[in-house]
């Protein structure tokens, strides 16, 4: 069943990340496009810096057609994902958009980019979607550990707009 799957996934990122050690982190879970994700952030802070160290992923997208794939979709869903609640905001000026092209829209740096574990559950269920479940993910994951770190609740995206910024 779907609560099945959904309590599996949960249970595997609380495992993998050793949940139970008691170290300050944040979670998130979903089930977007026929996948089910649990996300355990780490995160360090230095006064208003953040930085996120390590991501661990459990996924249960149905049958794993290409295990590599699926890794290298979460990994990259993730980074935008970042991208978004570290920098991405669109404005505008005498209603044109002011971030037209890439240079006036900043992205993740590598530096940025945390370690990112996955498990993929092994599954007999039809085949869920990848291009997008690991993005929006993130942020309910690395605003929860931001909490749990700092104290400090993020409400709004990007970073900066609460005071923080990611390194």
């Amino acid at each position: 069943s779907k609560q099945l799957r959904f309590a599996n996934v949960i249970k595997i990122a609380r495992d993998m990340s050793r949940w139970q050690s008691g170290q300050k982190r944040g979670f998130a879970s979903s089930f977007t496009f026929g996948t089910f994700l649990a996300v355990v952030a780490d995160v360090t802070a230095d006064g208003d810096q953040i930085h996120v160290d390590k991501l661990y992923v459990a996924i249960d997208c149905g049958v794993a057609i290409n295990p590599d794939i699926i890794r290298a979709q979460l990994e990259g869903g993730m980074g935008y994902g970042l991208s978004a609640i570290a920098h991405s905001e669109i404005t505008f000026k005498d209603g044109e958009v002011e971030q037209d092209n890439f240079p006036n829209y900043p992205t993740l740096r590598m530096s940025q980019m945390p370690e990112v574990e996955v498990k993929i559950v092994d599954s007999s269920e039809k085949p869920g979607g990848l291009g997008e479940p690991g993005t929006p993910i993130v942020g309910p994951a690395v605003a929860n550990a931001i909490f749990a770190v700092t104290g400090k609740r993020v409400t709004e995206f990007p970073l900066s707009k609460s005071g923080l910024e990611l390194v």
